[in-house]
């Protein structure tokens, strides 16, 4: 009775005309800037905050306001993932693999349509989620420690090399220079360079953003012009745009299983929305009865990693709000929102400020449904975006992506390095070198480096501390069975192709 009381009290806030007002301007504006390549929720967020002060809104009309963004920049993220192989942000990285070959094969509207209804399961659901369970999902996250971190992030690398690739080594490689890429900078420690090469722009790092738009963006430019856009979905006849609601009631397992998925990797501070995306559609091949379908047009392969990252934003809230520990990069935005409003987030905050708890979680569940309205019926326009002549949409898209790193950053050497990974995607295209795996090892590889070095101090350089806990040995287990296994059941795991009624097929 009290979460239906606590829950009355959220309504009549977030039902508030301007409250609501709001939430729908932050949700439109949140899925624009989620389609533009390199911007993403949290530099959504950060940029809004400045307005958000300047409009001199409160506690919870603040908080409405960026976490609608938050939301719909989760959703807008697949539209250029979709329509141009070109994530929006990184969790939209994995929704690349089998939307976009459905775009080329004239399924774009489907391929929309799906991840949208998916966006909403797993956003809806983690949202219910968080206000059911919050408290106690918040004591088991408090239970992981750097050795379960590490754990949690080599069975994310390993699962890459074995259920996640056609070939393991090639896999293995990508994720390695992935590791070795996110190395270069000041190491945390020692404060000494490494890999930097004596370029004073190195010392910060690369920036993972300009990481992503390179590998997908420039390098799918690249080899536009050189296939003459033979194998890109710019220019696919499309015919009568329809939704596909066969093809859609198919993915409903997938978008349950990617939102259970997404929500626990949430829930762990630093895991975030990239690592529930990834592990959801890992699930999702790994269980398929046609694993060989996925990276191919599967549209389990879209409704998996867009329920997984759509939940994991709802379960990012859960740490941000119980225990004042962020649980991605936008919460990490959020977290200083609320100190800034003299608003401090732990157990208590529950107790009280219930008003800015609850408002915020019917704000979110409003959002969502404004999310669903709006995205669904603007497939439409989104699909006809692949009807715009290719000499115009390319240099649109390449001068986007420009001034996306451009206005992050502000330096002209991020540029040229998006440039070089640009090349670089393109060359490991020719080689058949997935580049999720580079992209992958960029976003992990400090974490996973921070969390080792925090259990070898903890331990006092006794390595055996890795496998110190019943969470972390059921990880390395996880990990080692995720890499080990397809080497012996590859023939099993190649099951005779399904017929062509499946759901990835026309109609």
């Amino acid at each position: 009775m009290d979460i239906l009381s606590n829950l009355a009290l959220g309504f009549s806030i977030a039902l508030t005309p301007w409250t609501l007002m709001l939430a729908v301007i932050g949700a439109f504006v949140g899925t624009i800037i989620g389609a533009l390549p390199g911007l993403g929720p949290s530099n959504g967020v950060a940029l809004l905050i400045p307005i958000s002060f300047s409009m001199g809104l409160d506690a919870i009309s603040a908080l409405v306001l960026l976490t609608s963004v938050y939301y719909g920049a989760m959703y807008g993220g697949r539209i250029s993932s979709i329509l141009l192989n070109i994530p929006g942000d990184e969790p939209a990285v994995m929704t690349t693999l089998d939307g976009y070959p459905m775009a080329k094969q004239g399924f774009a509207s489907d391929a929309l349509v799906i991840s949208g209804v998916a966006s909403f399961v797993g956003a809806f659901l983690a949202t219910i989620a968080l206000m059911l369970m919050a408290p106690l999902l918040a004591q088991v996250a408090f239970k992981f420690g750097p050795a379960e971190y590490f754990a949690l992030y080599m069975l994310a690398f390993c699962t890459l090399g074995g259920i996640g690739a056609n070939n393991q080594a090639k896999s293995a490689m990508a994720a390695a220079i992935g590791l070795g890429i996110a190395m270069i900078g000041l190491d945390k420690t020692t404060g000494m360079t490494r890999f930097t090469f004596g370029n004073l722009h190195l010392n910060d790092g690369i920036d993972f953003l300009v990481a992503i738009v390179g590998l997908f963006a420039v390098a799918e430019v690249f080899h536009f012009i050189e296939s003459h856009g033979k194998d890109s979905a710019i220019g696919v006849k499309l015919g009568k745009i329809t939704v596909n609601w066969a093809k859609m009631w198919s993915t409903r397992w997938a978008m349950l299983r990617g939102t259970v998925i997404g929500f626990a990797a949430g829930v762990l501070p630093g895991a975030g929305a990239s690592l529930g995306s990834f592990l959801a559609y890992m699930g999702e091949k790994a269980i398929a009865r046609d694993p060989e379908s996925f990276g191919k047009g599967n549209p389990r392969g879209v409704a998996a990693p867009e329920a997984g990252n759509n939940a994991a934003a709802g379960g990012a809230l859960v740490p941000m709000l119980t225990l004042g520990v962020p649980g991605s990069g936008t919460t990490a935005v959020l977290l200083a929102l609320l100190l800034t409003l003299n608003i401090t987030p732990g157990p208590l905050l529950f107790t009280d400020r219930p008003e800015v708890v609850w408002g915020l979680i019917a704000a979110l569940l409003i959002a969502n449904i404004v999310l669903l309205v709006m995205n669904v019926p603007m497939v439409k326009i989104f699909v006809h975006i692949l009807s715009v002549p290719s000499a115009i949409l390319l240099p649109g898209v390449t001068m986007i992506a420009f001034v996306g790193i451009y206005s992050l950053t502000g330096s002209s050497f991020d540029m040229l390095m998006m440039i070089g990974f640009g090349v670089m995607g393109y060359v490991f295209r020719k080689l058949d070198i997935p580049t999720v795996p580079v992209i992958l090892g960029i976003l992990l590889g400090n974490a996973m480096e921070d969390n080792l070095r925090r259990a070898m101090v903890l331990s006092d350089g006794d390595w055996t501390y890795l496998f110190s806990s019943p969470i972390a040995v059921g990880l390395w287990l996880a990990a080692a069975l995720g890499f080990v296994a397809p080497m012996f059941l590859r023939g099993v795991l190649k099951r005779p192709p399904v017929p062509a009624t499946d759901s990835y097929d026309s109609d």
